[in-house]
């Protein structure tokens, strides 16, 4: 609704000027006259109260019409029933006031709240306003929020546990059986990933492989965006997914969904072990999946075999066969070609011992590692066949996305009738883009498919409204890995600001074991806390410990969505004393860090005898004048300061939402630039209530 002036909204409204100006200055809402504008967000505001107003004087009215027909009602019934049942029926009505509201957890909404309370809606939004929290009717509520604003009113929330069964287990427990009696199973061709440093000659070798085995007439017309390619050789199969990175290849398995049999780490026989190769041979270790090493361009002049070897056996346990280990090592050079013939047959060969199967018939199942819209076609999802056999006209589903096959396309851009085990592909037919990384089944009906998309829909509203995603977190490990005997596991991330440090850090952790608790560092690097840490961390449930080092933006965010924990110390001694205490479960309540706000610097103002003040457009979430904020540039963090004062407009203020924007003076910091990201945040402290075993 536009903008409007008070004489002009209370015409609208049917009510004189007055009681408008009235309305407004019990509301908050400052304005000189009957001729001030009021913005658009103050008008719907107003509107909406009206409106509510309205309906709730309507449904008073008919309740009191009712409540006069009941009165006449009973007038009769006295004549007509004897006085011993009159006490009874009296007794009946009467009760306790049991001040608990019970909601399921798709009833968080405020209509339902108010109704479920017997308060008027209106009185609700008016109360939260003068809070600075802006409601609407029918806005969808989280817990919190929830609980806040029934704790206002004396009531208290209780959530209630829904006895669903989950449909997909259903489908899961299918291809388990099948697997369990392993009467159908068959090889199935390897699923392979390239994992490494970056300019180690990950692509070289991929295209070289790709060059040499795909037939030459089908060369041109590979799709590269299809992110998977299948080659042949002495008539066996093996597929290769060409991820970006290690980071994809671990949030597949964070989601559940592993697609790789083998990966292939590709280190360069002249640069040796770097940091990339450590982290990429970490999210290997934790998928637990087989590791075979090409050492690369050993074609160049200060290629060392022998040395990369040792780094190898040195920085990660891989040792060599040849040198006694269990580690297959293939010298490689992917620029001429030389030993890729060698990498394919090893691949087969540990694929072989590795006894890859599958389901060869029946309904198909899939893992989908790419998806995008196309303007031409529409929903485009590229994914690897696990089971089964995939056919155009199948009836599919991938999370909250359900269709029928239109198409299926190979590697090469060309149309085909079904796709088998371990062949990459693109499906056409979804009716909305599916989830990377999700898992793809064929179901029998269209009916059936679209049931569950709907019902995974669900799971996803209720996660967003009530509960988050949550990892081992330090203060509660303990507990967390519940009361059997067997020795816990504690699994670590250490970023730490130098390599000595690393060393000095994990030599510490390593005395702190003991009978009960083993300690596993399952990676560990200098730098900041990226978000490849957290999700690795989430994949393999890990807390992340930094020392000296803190987490960038992006971390922060992937952090909060993953439920993964992330402590940051300057002392070492705190960051082992905190270690010790919680194996110990004696860990004291903590600080907890709340964000609640993010947004950036628009423009910047200097102000002789005051500073600088940023000009900030709030994005999402609130600011407070009493919290704390951190400011980004190019995704690095330059400042962790208080906020001195915050204004909106002209008026000072205590409270700031989102998609206002608002003046903001820091504490010590005046070096703001236009476009900085800033993230809001305060701290709590957190009492535990939970019982550690003795």
């Amino acid at each position: 609704m536009p903008k409007a002036r008070v004489y002009e909204l209370a015409k609208r409204l049917n009510i004189s000027a007055r009681e408008l100006l009235d309305e407004l200055e019990e509301l908050g809402v400052t304005v000189k006259n009957h001729m001030s504008v009021l913005d658009d967000e103050t008008v719907n505001i107003i509107v909406g109260l009206y409106e509510e107003e309205k309906k709730e004087t309507a449904r008073k009215n008919e309740k009191a019409k009712i409540k006069v027909q009941e009165k006449e009602v009973k007038k009769l019934e006295k004549k007509l029933v004897s006085k011993e049942e009159t006490p009874l029926e009296k007794k009946a009505p009467v009760q306790q006031a049991a001040r608990t509201i019970k909601l399921k957890s798709d009833e968080f909404k405020l209509d339902t709240l108010a109704k479920k309370m017997n308060i008027p809606i209106s009185k609700i939004i008016k109360d939260q306003f003068m809070k600075g929290i802006i409601l609407r009717p029918g806005q969808i509520l989280s817990m919190d929020d929830t609980r806040n604003i029934a704790s206002q009113y004396e009531w208290e929330i209780e959530l209630v546990q829904e006895d669903e069964v989950n449909p997909f287990e259903r489908l899961v427990e299918s291809y388990q059986n099948t697997y369990r009696e392993g009467v159908r199973l068959v090889q199935r061709p390897p699923v392979v990933t390239v994992m490494g440093h970056v300019d180690h000659g990950k692509t070289t070798l991929l295209d070289r492989i790709r060059k040499a085995k795909v037939a030459e007439g089908e060369i041109g017309g590979i799709t590269q965006s299809i992110g998977a390619y299948q080659v042949e050789i002495r008539g066996k199969k093996i597929t290769f997914i060409d991820t970006p990175g290690h980071e994809a290849f671990t949030e597949m398995r964070a989601r559940g969904a592993q697609a790789t049999d083998i990966v292939v780490l590709v280190v360069a026989a002249d640069d040796g072990v770097m940091p990339q190769t450590i982290e990429a041979y970490n999210h290997a270790k934790t998928a637990n999946v087989p590791i075979i090493v090409a050492i690369n361009k050993i074609d160049k002049p200060n290629a060392n075999i022998d040395l990369t070897k040792q780094q190898l056996a040195s920085k990660l346990g891989l040792v060599p066969e040849d040198w006694g280990g269990d580690t297959v090592t293939v010298p490689v050079s992917a620029k001429t070609g030389k030993g890729v013939e060698d990498v394919l047959e090893m691949i087969l060969l540990v694929a072989e011992v590795a006894d890859i199967k599958c389901i060869p018939q029946g309904h198909a199942r899939g893992i989908i590692i790419d998806s995008r819209l196309d303007k031409a076609v529409g929903p485009l999802a590229t994914l690897v066949v696990k089971d089964g056999v995939l056919k155009a006209g199948d009836y599919v589903v991938a999370g909250s996305s359900a269709g029928r096959v239109k198409a299926l396309i190979n590697e090469n851009g060309k149309r085909i009738k079904e796709a088998h085990p371990s062949d990459p592909l693109q499906i056409i037919g979804f009716d909305e883009v599916p989830d990377v990384h999700s898992i793809v089944y064929v179901v029998d009906d269209l009916d059936t498919s679209r049931g569950l998309s709907q019902y995974s829909k669900g799971q996803l509203q209720k996660e967003k409204s009530v509960t988050n995603k949550r990892h081992v977190r330090l203060e509660e490990f303990l507990s967390m890995t519940g009361e059997s005997n067997e020795k816990k596991d504690l699994k670590l991330i250490l970023k730490a600001d130098s390599f000595g440090t690393v060393e000095a850090l994990k030599q510490a952790m390593l005395k702190l074991e003991n009978t009960d608790v083993r300690i596993e560092v399952v990676h560990s690097g200098i730098g900041s806390v990226n978000s490849s840490d957290v999700m690795l961390a989430s994949a393999s449930d890990a807390v992340i410990m930094g020392f000296k080092v803190k987490p960038d933006a992006q971390a922060r965010r992937q952090a909060e969505v993953e439920g993964v924990q992330i402590k940051v110390y300057e002392i070492i001694f705190n960051l082992i004393d905190d270690l010790k205490k919680a194996l110990e479960g004696l860990l004291e309540p903590e600080e907890v860090e709340e964000v609640t706000g993010r947004g950036h610097v628009k423009k910047i103002f200097k102000i002789s005898k005051v500073g600088t003040i940023a000009g900030v457009q709030l994005i999402e979430g609130h600011v407070l004048k009493k919290g704390k904020m951190r400011v980004y540039r190019n995704n690095e963090e330059i400042a962790d300061t208080d906020i001195e004062f915050l204004k909106h407009y002209k008026d000072d203020a205590s409270r700031v939402d989102a998609p206002k924007e608002c003046g903001i003076k820091a504490v010590g910091f005046d070096e703001f630039e236009d476009g900085d990201q800033l993230e809001f945040h305060t701290k709590k402290s957190v009492r535990r209530t939970i019982d550690f075993n003795e």
